[in-house]
């Protein structure tokens, strides 16, 4: 997601600096190098020395005659991408007002004036947060074009933002954008029919495939809406659906506007007549199941030149017999291409698929987030070539 990216670590004296170890690491992993800066306040709730081993370079703490803001963050600087994080409400107000007395803050000011990309993990007490001086700051730093990964507010603070929701922003901001102005919509996870009101039909999807993609794609730059039965996230826009009508509900509610679709859901096949009440347990009890609408049929037929990416999910082992269903339905619903699988990978973090394609197939091994980041990629080739 970051692979080949510069990135300036601005750290200020928020006691979520502790968490910026961890952070450098995971920035690292997903391909960054990493510089750190410091400001004063910052060097007492975490040594430099730290930084220093979670970044293997040396952190700047101060600003001497070598220029380091200007090598930095400066137009022909080491960093593709400032990151404030934390950004104390102290360290928000300076940078809008230009106020250059740290390290962090004299790093923002060249880096704006350089139009290196910033991004601001925001950091405070949530009365701090609010303070109309603060929230001004930060109204004025978005119209400079700065992006930022706002805060879980919990038990009276802003606490800093996740470092998966970190990366995910810092990669939108470093760049490339492939899919910027795109709306992709996708879909994710496993579909749910009720029997009755405690007992369901469902199966083993995790959804994190689908949920792998729709964050590729925002980090690619579009903008995202992921249709699934699961929890909000950052990098989208959630409509949050139950069963397989629901999904094909949402889905064409914004299908209208969408540039494609993924459909990565894992969308049940089949129905059942809901009982009002619990179904007593001990007795012979018979299920009439009703076939659910093919999702990308529908879609099709009502949006025939929408780019959609279908998903064929098989229990044999048998590449021949995966590659030959998925490029049925490739052909009877006219996709982009449909990314097949065997059901050993539900569940797991790591995954083998087969890319099918009028012209061909190729073979993907890797993680579920190399995937998503590999679907996004071919996806804006789809649109561009379209």
């Amino acid at each position: 997601m970051l692979e080949g990216v510069n990135v300036a670590l601005g750290v200020s004296g928020s006691i979520a600096a502790v968490k910026t170890v961890e952070l450098a690491h995971e920035l690292r992993r997903r391909g960054a190098a990493v510089r750190a800066v410091t400001t004063d306040a910052a060097t007492g709730i975490i040594h430099p020395w730290a930084l220093e081993f979670a970044t293997e370079n040396d952190v700047v703490t101060e600003i001497t005659g070598r220029v380091e803001h200007v090598e930095l963050c400066g137009r022909d600087g080491w960093a593709d991408v400032l990151l404030m994080a934390p950004a104390t409400a102290n360290t928000v107000g300076k940078v809008a007002a230009a106020v250059d007395d740290t390290p962090v803050t004299t790093c923002a000011t060249v880096a704006l004036g350089a139009d290196v990309p910033v991004v601001v993990a925001p950091a405070m007490h949530e009365p701090m947060y609010d303070h109309p001086g603060v929230l001004e700051s930060l109204d004025r730093l978005e119209e400079w074009g700065v992006s930022f990964v706002d805060p879980r507010v919990e038990e009276g603070k802003a606490k800093i933002a996740t470092e998966a929701d970190i990366v995910t922003e810092t990669a939108r901001a470093a760049g490339p954008d492939p899919l910027d102005g795109r709306h992709v919509v996708v879909t994710s996870g496993a579909t749910t029919e009720r029997i009755d009101p405690v007992r369901v039909l469902t199966n083993r999807s995790s959804g994190r495939t689908g949920r792998a993609v729709a964050r590729a794609c925002y980090a690619h730059g579009a903008d995202v809406t992921l249709v699934h039965d699961g929890p909000d996230v950052s990098y989208a826009t959630v409509e949050r659906v139950e069963s397989a009508a629901e999904m094909l509900a949402g889905v064409l509610e914004h299908a209208d506007g969408a540039d494609a679709l993924v459909s990565a859901a894992a969308i049940g096949d089949y129905t059942v007549a809901e009982s009002d009440g619990k179904l007593r347990s001990g007795q012979e009890l018979t299920l009439e199941l009703q076939p659910t609408p093919k999702l990308i049929d529908t879609v099709r037929e009502e949006h025939p030149d929408l780019t959609v990416v279908g998903f064929k999910l098989e229990t044999a082992g048998d590449d021949e017999a995966l590659v030959a269903r998925a490029r049925r339905t490739l052909e009877r619903a006219g996709l982009a291409f449909v990314v097949g699988n065997d059901a050993t990978v539900l569940g797991s973090e790591e995954t083998r698929t087969l890319f099918v394609r009028e012209s061909g197939t190729t073979e993907f091994v890797g993680s579920k987030d190399e995937l998503g980041l590999r679907i996004a990629a071919e996806l804006a080739d789809e649109l561009d070539g379209a």
